[in-house]
Order: C-alpha cells, then sequence, then structure tokens
C-alpha cells in the first residue's frame, strides 16, 4: 500500500503503468474508494501511468476532523500530485471526483493537461436534498441511505444482478459515515459555475444515459461553460458507468485520450 502524508492527511494511493507515460489521475465518487476504477482499467490505452487515490474521509485515507470544503479535497490532490513529481495530467473525475477535477484545473493548472468530467456538474444537487441526506446518515448510519444510494447510481438490470452488485453496494455499506458527511456538506456548499466557465483546456464530459444522481442534462450545461468541450451519452448506464459499462467507457476516453 503507497501513502502520502498531505498537510497532516494520510492519502492513500495506487500509481501503474510506465514511469514515463503521460499521466492519467483519476478521483472517484461519494463512498467509494479507489477500486471503483478497477473494471475500466482493461479498457484504457496502453503507455499510460494511472494514478488512483482515496479522498479524505474514504477508503484507506485519513478522516482528519470537519468542516472540509471541495478545494481541502482539491488541496489533497495537488498535494499528492506535486510529492509525485507530476505535471500536466489529464485528470477523470467521477461525481464528487468531477468537482475536484474542476476545482483542480482552475487552481493548478500546471497540474492538469485535460479534464474528463464524469456524472458530475459544476453544481450537484441542492442544499435541501444534501442536508436531508446527511441527516438520515446521522440518524441511522449508512444504512439508511443504502437502497436508495443503488438505485441513483445502477438501472434496474444492474441491480437485479445479485453477484454483480454486492460488491458495491457492500463498498457502500462500509463506507465511513464521517467521511460521507462532511464531503456531503463540501458538495451542497460548492458552486464552480464562474470558475469552470472561464477554464480553457480540452474537455470530455460523460454521463450515464440513466442517471438519477446527476442527470446528463446537468453534465450537458457544465460542459457547456467550457468552450470546444465533448459531451457523450453512455447508453444503459447510471451514475457509475465504470463499473456498469466500462468498455463503453474506456472507448469515449481512449478516444478522447488519442485527440490528445
Amino acid at each position: 500500500m503507497q501513502t502520502k502524508i498531505i498537510d497532516g492527511v494520510a492519502i492513500h494511493y495506487r500509481v501503474e503503468g510506465p514511469q514515463d507515460g503521460p499521466v492519467l489521475v483519476f478521483s472517484n465518487s461519494l463512498a467509494t474508494d479507489f477500486r471503483i476504477w478497477d473494471p475500466l482499467l482493461p479498457h484504457l490505452p496502453a503507455g499510460w501511468r494511472i494514478v488512483r487515490y482515496d479522498k479524505r474521509g474514504h477508503g484507506l485515507s485519513d478522516c482528519p476532523p470537519g468542516p472540509w470544503s471541495i478545494e481541502d479535497h482539491m488541496r489533497d490532490l495537488a498535494g499528492l500530485l506535486d510529492t509525485l513529481e507530476i505535471k500536466s495530467a489529464v485528470v477523470c473525475g467521477l461525481s464528487v471526483g468531477g468537482m475536484i477535477a474542476q476545482a483542480l484545473a482552475s487552481a493548478r493548472p500546471d497540474l492538469t493537461r485535460a479534464m474528463i468530467l464524469c456524472d458530475t456538474g459544476a453544481v450537484i444537487g441542492s442544499e435541501e436534498i444534501w442536508n436531508c441526506r446527511i441527516a438520515q446518515i446521522e440518524a441511522g448510519g449508512m444504512d439508511a441511505v443504502l437502497d436508495a444510494t443503488m438505485e441513483r447510481w445502477f438501472t434496474a438490470p444492474f441491480r437485479a444482478d445479485a453477484a454483480r452488485l454486492a460488491p458495491w453496494r457492500n463498498m457502500v455499506a462500509v463506507a465511513r459515515p464521517e467521511g460521507y458527511i462532511r464531503t456531503s456538506e463540501a458538495i451542497r456548499d460548492a458552486d464552480f459555475r464562474a470558475s469552470t466557465a472561464a477554464l480553457r483546456l480540452p474537455c470530455l464530459a460523460i454521463s450515464g444515459d440513466e442517471d438519477k444522481a446527476t442527470p446528463p442534462e446537468a453534465l450537458r450545461e457544465t460542459a457547456a461553460l467550457i468552450p470546444d468541450s465533448e459531451f457523450a451519452l453512455i447508453q444503459q448506464a447510471g451514475h457509475i458507468p465504470c463499473v456498469e459499462q466500462p468498455e463503453r467507457l474506456g472507448a469515449s476516453i481512449t478516444a478522447f485520450l488519442d485527440k490528445l
């Protein structure tokens, strides 16, 4: 296991691929760890150096006292890349990871060559939605949101396959409530519409066509803020296409990387 201490916070990460290859960084969604990208990796092009990490409060990373902001999450990622001596990476963010990617591209353009926004937005949800979800977890732990999370994340055919659903359901079930709550507060309070509209970098925005957590139209609106960005729909996928349709997502990412 690989860990770096970033401003006093232990961040668990993994680096794979050639040392001298171009870098592709993945930032994952709420209540998941970096294993969420495992199904996608075989469908990515060879030769890339892949960096994955557990954001604070998730996986094997520390869960420092709150409150946190998306900028705190961004500084964790920026610090990790700095310690790894990585510059000019392609950063792919899923859901809240996409918010972190937007914040990183704005604050540290030296680290961000291009951006892939997956099932995310410059704004996600509403204050009412996040406060309700936080209250549910404070009262009943992760079990209180587990079924609803699976319904938002995955299509009905995927949920009907118990063997495929089980590991991802279990990942959410064992997530730390404190990490979920603090990150939910950060999402609730974040609005990147102004800063994202100022970005000038290659961007691919990809959404599952049945995403109930961050509907495709919300991501389309975010992509429209960035000149010359691309938008694509992944058919028969919900909020987590890297799990549900990894081959299709990999094909879209590969085509985007080839253009770079």
